[in-house]
């Protein structure tokens, strides 16, 4: 297992990074910087950090008066709160005007755990990928949070980052990061495991143990749910026949959907998924809320037999 990182210690860094180089990126915060990391940017450029206290539909409207000045914004808190509380001032304010605003959210998941279901976003993907104008990225790990917020702020209009809380390990060999991009981690001609953020890692271990069944596999990082890399996800239909969908997000509206959507109407193949099946989540450690859930390489494995014996 690769190194292991908090993907919003990677975040608050960057962060700093940038605003070293740019004096229009600022910085909003809901009464989370602690949790998100953004008191890192808040120490070295306190004239360009904001903290809204708990009014996340504020910050969003501000972040979009601030881009309509020609800033670039980043916008945090946690991933319910920034899409769910928010969502009106997302869609409104900042993705019908395409205003660069960058809105990244840590603590998506059920790995937020002991938090409870209040805390646990899994509709978010599902919410943001119905607005025009948003692009939405899922980092896997650490390095690639940094080149994915490093991404957005070199691109014009509105994205959403959703990152985890847990530590996630870090991923070897994963090639250049591109907005909109997929690549693959490994290669295999028998079945397809597509995934993103946390499940990346969980997708890898899962094709190991499927290759000791005779099963090759290729797993695709799916970092960028929107826009969708349709070419590459073409090429490996043609080639395995066969796709399973993994993401730490409800199976309804998430990446699953997404790339059911785009196969089913160009490209019809068997697509399993392997997500949070209409309910809410609970308490646990991460670990037993994966295992709840259905989350676990095991879980996957199990999907591909499924997959095979239709």
């Amino acid at each position: 297992m690769g190194e292991l990182l908090y993907q919003r210690d990677i975040y608050g860094q960057t962060l700093v990074e940038l605003g070293r180089k740019n004096k229009d990126v600022v910085v909003l915060d809901a009464d989370l910087s602690s949790s998100t990391r953004t008191s890192l940017f808040a120490k070295e450029f306190p004239t360009r950090f904001f903290n809204f206290g708990v009014a996340e539909q504020n910050m969003m409207a501000t972040a979009a008066g601030l881009a309509s000045c020609g800033k670039i914004v980043f916008a945090s808190t946690f991933a319910l709160f920034a899409t769910g509380r928010a969502w009106d001032q997302v869609r409104n304010s900042i993705c019908y005007n395409n205003f660069n605003v960058k809105i990244v959210a840590s603590h998506a998941g059920i790995t937020v755990g002991e938090d409870g279901a209040t805390h646990q976003a899994i509709e978010d993907i599902a919410i943001m990928r119905c607005i025009p104008n948003m692009k939405i990225i899922v980092p896997c790990d650490g390095p690639e949070t940094r080149e994915a917020v490093i991404a957005v702020a070199e691109k014009e209009g509105p994205a959403y980052i959703r990152l985890g809380r847990a530590k996630f390990p870090t991923i070897e060999n994963k090639g250049k990061f591109e907005i909109g991009k997929v690549y693959a981690l490994c290669e295999g001609e028998d079945l397809t495991i597509v995934a993103c953020g946390i499940m990346v890692n969980i997708a890898l271990t899962a094709a190991e143990m499927l290759r000791k069944e005779n099963i090759k596999v290729t797993v695709l990082n799916m970092h960028t749910i929107k826009p969708l890399d349709t070419d590459t996800l073409f090429k490996y239909a043609q080639r395995t026949k066969r796709f399973i969908v993994c993401e730490e997000h409800m199976v309804t509206g998430g990446l699953g959907s997404a790339v059911a959507e785009f196969l089913s109407e160009n490209y019809p193949i068997p697509v399993l998924r392997v997500g949070i099946q209409n309910c809410f989540g609970q308490s646990g450690s991460p670990d037993d809320l994966l295992k709840e859930y259905g989350l676990t390489p095991q879980d996957i494995v199990c999907k591909a037999r499924k997959i095979f014996a239709k």
